[in-house]
């Protein structure tokens, strides 16, 4: 076994333990900081594939982003778990039904899953050759070959934004809102108002 094959074994070892801790942890922060050792160790998944890219971009991105911004809103909400857990057995039949499904179609994939002999001729390697780091090879890739799939991404992502924009945003009528253009044209007439208090009185 080489040294590369060792590292992959630990990497997707600790990658799957970890995926199936996020599930079956009891608190959400723990089930949060679990997810963030997936993210890790699917990273170091990414630098033996040589896309060193990808993995600082999963490092950044959601390890430092997306995954610690769930461990501060699971620390905020302060959820309760022992009132969510109700009437966890009522849907119990319906769980175990789905998933008896899914685990039969992976049973059923995989046993019928074979490898072509040419199939390793026919994958495009991400690195061409030539001094071309990873970075510039998948900027290659995504801008020119793949360009109109990731603007059709780009497309679904903002839509799915505005949407959520839209069904969150409420105007209520009560609440005081910022003016830009009333606090500029403001001069010392409509900002100051001098009262005439007399001795021994107040305002």
């Amino acid at each position: 076994m080489t040294f590369a094959a060792m590292f992959f074994y630990l990497f997707a070892t600790l990658a799957i333990g970890s995926a199936i801790m996020v599930i079956f942890a009891r608190n959400p922060v723990h089930s949060v900081l679990f997810l963030i050792l997936t993210f890790v160790n699917a990273s170091g998944l990414f630098v033996l594939l040589g896309a060193e890219f990808l993995a600082m971009i999963l490092l950044v991105v959601y390890v430092g982003a997306v995954a610690v911004l769930f461990l501060f809103v699971v620390m905020m909400l302060d959820i309760d778990v022992a009132k969510m857990r109700e009437g966890f057995l009522n849907y119990m039949p319906i769980g175990m039904a789905v998933g008896a499904l899914l685990l039969a179609e992976m049973v059923l994939v995989y046993g019928s899953w074979t490898i072509a002999p040419e199939a390793m001729k026919l994958i495009v390697s991400p690195i061409p050759t030539g001094d071309v780091t990873n970075t510039e090879a998948l900027g290659l890739l995504i801008y020119t070959k793949y360009i109109y799939f990731f603007q059709a991404a780009g497309m679904v992502l903002l839509v799915a934004m505005i949407g959520a924009i839209v069904l969150t945003l409420r105007h209520k009528p009560n609440v005081k809102r910022q003016n830009i253009a009333d606090q500029v044209a403001r001069n010392p007439k409509t900002a100051i108002e001098i009262k005439d208090v007399k001795p021994g009185q107040g305002l």
